[in-house]
C-alpha cells in the first residue's frame, strides 16, 4: 500500500514523489519507545527513574521518594518491585556495571526499611537472591556491598517470623570469607570483617527464634565456629584475665576482625540455651585439635574463659561435661595435650566453681583420679621401658611430662574442692579417701593392679596430694565431723607410713582438718620458743563433742605419732609436722586428762630414743630428743603450771650449757657434731617423770597416769603390713619367772646346810621381794592406767606367745623323710632323686 503526502507549499513547484510510510530507523525506535512507555506498568516506570543516564550521579532521590511512596500506598506491589529490581541487579552484575549495581542495592535497602507489611515477605526473598548474587561474584567491593546489605536486613525486626526462610547458603558463603586468603591484606582484612558480620547478622536473625532453631545445628555451627576461632587466633597477645573482659571499642569492632570476632563469639554463647549448648562448645575441641592449640595451650585457655563468662551461669556444668569427654577421648595422647587440656578445665571450673557447679562434682573428681591412676601408669611404664642411651632421656622427658599432667590434675582437684561448700567438701574428701590404695584391704576403688609397688606408692602420694588440695581452708565446728572415723581410719593406716613423704601428707591432711582457729602458721617450725604468750594463739574450750572423740581415737593419734618419730627415714620436715601435730592437739582438743596423755606420750619417746631398740641413727634418736624438748616447752607454758615450766627451762638450759644436740635449733643445723652414744649422759640432760608428776600434782592434775608408761596398741592391719612386726617396735618385756625353767638337776631330799644354800637362800628372798614389787605395780597399772592401753599390751603380749609358739611348731613339726627318694635344689631348679626299690628300708611289720 502506498500513501500520498502533502508537499509543502515551499516544495510545490517540485514534482510528486512516492515514499514509503516507514520512517529512518532512529526516529520511528525513539517514537516506539516513547509510545510503549507510556503503556508499560507504574512500578516499572518508576524504578527506571531512579537510575540515572551517569551512574556516577546517584540514586535519583526524588524519583526514590516516589517510589517509595508507590510502595507504602501498594505493598502488594513489593514482589513485582523486588522482582523487577531484582533482574536489573542481576543484569548489572553481569555486565559489570558496578555503579548500577551500588544503586539498586540501595534502593532495596532503603525500599526494605521503610516498608513492614505483611507483602514484605515476598520482597524479602527478592532481596535475598539479589544479596546471594552479590555473595556469588569475584569482587570483594560487591561482596562487602552484598553484606552490609544482609546486616541492615538482619537488624529489622519482623512481625511474624518466616520460617519457611533457610540461610544455609549465607552460613557457608559468609564462612568462607572469613577464611579469605587474599593477595592484598588490605583487601584481605576487609573480606573478613565481611564475613563476621554477616555471620554476626545469620544469628541476631535466626536465634531469637526459639521455633526456627537451624542455625544451632551441627552443620551450621561446624563452620561458623571454626570461622570464627580463625579469625581469634590472629590476638597477638592473648588476654590472661582472670575477670569478665571489657567490652571493645567500637573502632576495635570495625576494624579488627580478632575483635569482631571475639565479639560476636560471645553474643553467638549468650544466646545458646540448654538443648544447643553442646553443639556450640563442640566444634572448638575439634578445632583446637585440628591446629594442634592444646600444647601451648594460651589460645584455649582464652576461647574457654570466653566461653565460660559468656553463656548463661546455670549451663557451666555442661561445658565441664565436654571439657571431661574430651579429656576421656585424648587420654592416649601426649602427656602435653593432656596436661593442656586439664589446665582449660582448670579454668573452667574456676570460673564455674563461682557460679552453677551442677550434678557433676563427682563425675569430675572420678575422672581426674582416673586420669591421675593413667598418668602413673604411663610414668611407670616408662621407667620399667627405659633403657640407656637417647631412650633414657626421652624416657625421663616422657616422665616429667607426666609429672605436669599430675601436677595439673592436682592443682585441679585442690581448686574445685577449695570452692565447694563445706558439705560437698566432706563427700568429696571421703570419696578421694576411698581411691587410697591401703595394704591388706580391698575398700579402694582405684584400679591399681597394674601399677606395682613404685607405682602404688606413687599414687597415694598423688591422690594424698590431692586430699590436701581439698582439705585446704576447710572449717569443722567439731572435729567429729571434720574427722570421721571411716576417713581416719584409712588415713592413719600403717600402709601410708612406709615412705616419709607419705607420712608428710598424712599429717599435713590432719593439720588441715585440726587448724580451726588458724594457728597452724604460728607454729611453724620446730623450734624452742621463749614465750608461748608472744604468739597470741586463738583457741576455744573444749566442747564435749571433742573429748569423746579424744576418749575414742586419741590412742589412734597418740600411736601415730609414736610410730612416726621412730622411722629411719625421717628428715627435718617430719620433726616439724610430728611437732605441729603434738601443738595442734594441744591447742584444739586437750583437757587435762589429754594433756597427761601427750606428756606420757613425750617421755616414751624420749625413753625410746635413749634405749634405742630400733638401732635408730644417732641423728634420729637426737631429733626425737629435740622434738621432745620443743613440745614439753610448749605444753608447760600452755598450761601454765609454774613448777613444770622451771622443770623443762631447767633441763633446756642444761643441754644448751652441756648437749646442744639435743635442743631442734643445733640439731636440725648443718654440720651439727653428733655424741658417739647417749647412755653416758646426765640425768639432769633428761626430762625426769617424778619431777614432772610432782609439778603437776601440785596444780591438782591426776598424776597417777604418768607413772604408767606409753604403750601404743596393735591393729589388725600391723600383722598384715609389710612393714616390721609392732612387736618389735614397743618395748615389751615379758617376765619368764626363775621357777618356771625345767631344771636338769635333781635336787635331793636330804637337806644340806651349806654356803651355797646359804646364798641360794638369801638371793631367793631377795628374788621374792622383786616378785612382790612388780605385783603391786601390775596391780596398780590395772586400777590406773586406761582400759586402751591395758588391751593394748595384752594383745600384744598374746601375738608374741602366739609368735613363739608358731616358730617351735614350725621347727619341731616337720613332714616325714619319704622312702621313695629326695628332693634337692640346684642351681635354683628342683631335681628329684629316687633310690632303687632294692635300697629302700622298709619297717619290720612291712616284711615277710
Amino acid at each position: 500500500m502506498k500513501d500520498y503526502i502533502q508537499v509543502p507549499a515551499a516544495e510545490l513547484d517540485k514534482p510528486y514523489e512516492l515514499t514509503s510510510t516507514r520512517e529512518s530507523t532512529p526516529f520511528l525506535w525513539l517514537r516506539v519507545c516513547c509510545c510503549c512507555s507510556a503503556l508499560r506498568p507504574r512500578y516499572k516506570r518508576l524504578v527506571d527513574n531512579i537510575f540515572p543516564e551517569d551512574p556516577k550521579d546517584g540514586l535519583v532521590k526524588a524519583d526514590m521518594e516516589k517510589l517509595t511512596f508507590y510502595a507504602v500506598s501498594a505493598p502488594e506491589k513489593l514482589d513485582r518491585i523486588g522482582s523487577y529490581l531484582a533482574e536489573r541487579l542481576s543484569r548489572d552484575v553481569v555486565r559489570h556495571r558496578s555503579g548500577y549495581v551500588l544503586i539498586a542495592m540501595e534502593a532495596l535497602d532503603q525500599l526494605l526499611m521503610a516498608c513492614h507489611s505483611q507483602s514484605i515477605k515476598p520482597f524479602v526473598e527478592s532481596f535475598l537472591h539479589m544479596v546471594a548474587k552479590l555473595l556469588e561474584s569475584g569482587e570483594p567491593k560487591l561482596q562487602v556491598l552484598g553484606t552490609n546489605s544482609f546486616v541492615k536486613f538482619a537488624n529489622i525486626e519482623e512481625d511474624t517470623p518466616s520460617y519457611h526462610r533457610r540461610y544455609d547458603f549465607f552460613v557457608s558463603r559468609f564462612s568462607a570469607m572469613c577464611h579469605s586468603c587474599h593477595s592484598d591484606p588490605e583487601i584481605r582484612t576487609e573480606i573478613r570483617i565481611a564475613g563476621i558480620r554477616g555471620i554476626q547478622g545469620v544469628v541476631r536473625k535466626t536465634v531469637n527464634d526459639e521455633l526456627r532453631a537451624t542455625i544451632w545445628e551441627p552443620q551450621h555451627m561446624d563452620k561458623i565456629v571454626p570461622s570464627l576461632l580463625f579469625n581469634m587466633q590472629k590476638i597477638e597477645e592473648v588476654d590472661s584475665r582472670t575477670g569478665p573482659p571489657p567490652s571493645p571499642s567500637a573502632t576495635d569492632k570495625e576494624e579488627n576482625p580478632a575483635v569482631l570476632a571475639e565479639n560476636c563469639f560471645r553474643e553467638l554463647l549468650g544466646r545458646a540455651t540448654f538443648g544447643n549448648m553442646n553443639n556450640a562448645v563442640r566444634p572448638v575441641f575439634a578445632h583446637l585439635d585440628h591446629h594442634k592449640l592444646w600444647d601451648p595451650n594460651e589460645f584455649a585457655v582464652h576461647c574457654f574463659k570466653i566461653i565460660m563468662y559468656s553463656i548463661q551461669a546455670q549451663y557451666s556444668h555442661h561445658v565441664i561435661q565436654e571439657i571431661l569427654g574430651h579429656l576421656d577421648a585424648r587420654k592416649k595422647d601426649s602427656p602435653r595435650v593432656r596436661a593442656g587440656i586439664i589446665q582449660v578445665l582448670l579454668e573452667a571450673v574456676a570460673i564455674a566453681a563461682k557460679g552453677s557447679i551442677g550434678p557433676t562434682v563427682l563425675e569430675v573428681f572420678n575422672t581426674l583420679l582416673k586420669h591421675l591412676r593413667l598418668s602413673v601408669e604411663f610414668e611407670a611404664n616408662d621407667l620399667q621401658g627405659g633403657s640407656v642411651g637417647s631412650a633414657s632421656l626421652n624416657s625421663s622427658s616422657k616422665d616429667n611430662d607426666e609429672k605436669i599432667v599430675q601436677n595439673a590434675i592436682i592443682q585441679t582437684i585442690g581448686f574445685f574442692g577449695s570452692n565447694l561448700p563445706d558439705y560437698q567438701r566432706s563427700e568429696i574428701m571421703m570419696f578421694i579417701m576411698g581411691k587410697v590404695p591401703v595394704f591388706g584391704t580391698s575398700t579402694h576403688t582405684l584400679d591399681i593392679s597394674q601399677l606395682g609397688d613404685l607405682g602404688t606408692r606413687r599414687i597415694q602420694i598423688m591422690l594424698l596430694r590431692s586430699l590436701l588440695m581439698v582439705t585446704s581452708g576447710y572449717k569443722a565446728k567439731t572435729i567429729v565431723t571434720a574427722l570421721p572415723g571411716s576417713f581416719l581410719d584409712p588415713l592413719l593406716s600403717p600402709s601410708l607410713m612406709e615412705d616419709y613423704e607419705l607420712r608428710q601428707l598424712v599429717l599435713e591432711v590432719m593439720h588441715n582438718l585440726m587448724d580451726r582457729h588458724d594457728n597452724r602458721a604460728k607454729l611453724r617450725g620446730i623450734r624452742i620458743i621463749p614465750d608461748v604468750a608472744d604468739l597470741k594463739i586463738k583457741r576455744e574450750k573444749i566442747c564435749r563433742q571433742d573429748t569423746s572423740f579424744m576418749k575414742k581415737n586419741g590412742q589412734q593419734l597418740y600411736r601415730h605419732i609414736y610410730l612416726g618419730c621412730k622411722e629411719e627415714d625421717n628428715v627435718q620436715k617430719n620433726y616439724e609436722l610430728l611437732y605441729t601435730s603434738l601443738a595442734l592437739i594441744t591447742i584444739e582438743l586437750a583437757n587435762e586428762e589429754v594433756v597427761i596423755d601427750l606428756i606420757r606420750l613425750a617421755i616414751a619417746l624420749q625413753d625410746s630414743a635413749i634405749i634405742n631398740e630400733d638401732n635408730l641413727p644417732m641423728f634420729h634418736r637426737c631429733g626425737i630428743m629435740a622434738l621432745v624438748a620443743a613440745y614439753l616447752n610448749f605444753v608447760s607454758q600452755m598450761i601454765a603450771v609454774p613448777a613444770f615450766c622451771q622443770h623443762v627451762s631447767k633441763v633446756i638450759e642444761i643441754r644448751t650449757m652441756e648437749a646442744p644436740y639435743f635442743l631442734p635449733e643445733h640439731i636440725f643445723r648443718d654440720k651439727c657434731m653428733l655424741p658417739k652414744s647417749l647412755e653416758k649422759h646426765d640425768k639432769n640432760l633428761y626430762f625426769l617423770t617424778n619431777k614432772i608428776a610432782e609439778s603437776l600434782g601440785g596444780s591438782g592434775y591426776s598424776v597417777e597416769r604418768l607413772s604408767v608408761p606409753y604403750v601404743p596398741q596393735v591393729t589388725d592391719e600391723d600383722r598384715l603390713s609389710r612393714r616390721k612386726s609392732i612387736v618389735d617396735t614397743v618395748s615389751i618385756q615379758v617376765d619368764i619367772l626363775p621357777n618356771s625353767i625345767p631344771s636338769d638337776d635333781v635336787v635331793s631330799n636330804t637337806e644340806e646346810i651349806t654356803f651355797e644354800a646359804l646364798k641360794k637362800a638369801i638371793d631367793t628372798s631377795g628374788m621374792e621381794e622383786q616378785e612382790k614389787e612388780k605385783r603391786r605395780l601390775v596391780i596398780e597399772k590395772f586400777q590406773k592406767a586406761p582400759f586402751e592401753e591395758i588391751a593394748a599390751q595384752c594383745e600384744s603380749k598374746a601375738n608374741l606367745l602366739h609368735d613363739r609358739l608358731a616358730q617351735i611348731l614350725e621347727l619341731t613339726i616337720r613332714p616325714p623323710p619319704s622312702p621313695s627318694g629326695t628332693l634337692t635344689i640346684t642351681s635354683g631348679h628342683a631335681q628329684y632323686q629316687s633310690v632303687p626299690v632294692y635300697e629302700m628300708k622298709f619297717p619290720d611289720l612291712c616284711v615277710y
